[in-house]
């Protein structure tokens, strides 16, 4: 079977952060009591504008339910792993950029402590000359949607540049 690639629907994804930024679509559990919600949320935007998982048992991306989930689905790293990779196979992937080469629908990844990441949300809006103050993001764990990435206290962040998904 030949595999298609699929635009990634950037204004699907955004509409979606938007819908459920300060609540929980009840198709998915919230995990904010036990670890955080951040990635679920940011895999449940990724998904509203690609429509493809990755079921693979150990190193895909994908949710059935709350015990039957890929790492990448909720885990920072593994999101970060699953979206940079280098394999050509099924789901959402991209690349770490600047922030410069970002667009709404890109994700941010930040550290708060200066060496382990570990809060993913989305990009909702952008400056035409994007900075940390005009980039507004939407995310889960602390609900927020248009929060400028400037009032987060991180000592680091990255960037992820989505390309596209494979089917």
């Amino acid at each position: 079977m030949e595999e298609r690639l699929i635009t990634y629907d950037r204004q699907a994804a955004i509409a979606y952060a938007h819908r459920w930024a300060y609540g929980f679509n009840p198709s998915y559990y919230n995990y904010s009591e036990i670890g955080g919600d951040c990635t679920n949320f940011a895999s449940q935007c990724l998904y509203a504008g690609t429509g493809v998982m990755n079921y693979d048992p150990v190193y895909g991306w994908f949710y059935r339910n709350a015990n039957d989930k890929a790492p990448a689905w909720t885990g920072v790293i593994y999101f970060y792993q699953f979206i940079t990779r280098a394999e050509e196979n099924a789901g959402p992937f991209g690349i770490e950029a600047r922030l410069s080469e970002c667009r709404p629908g890109d994700f941010v990844q930040l550290s708060f402590d200066g060496t382990r990441f570990s809060h993913t949300p989305i990009i909702v809006s952008m400056g035409r000359r994007p900075t940390l103050y005009n980039t507004l993001v939407a995310a889960h764990s602390n609900p927020a949607d248009y929060r400028p990435l400037s009032s987060y206290p991180a000592r680091a962040l990255r960037f992820l540049h989505i390309l596209g998904a494979r089917s």
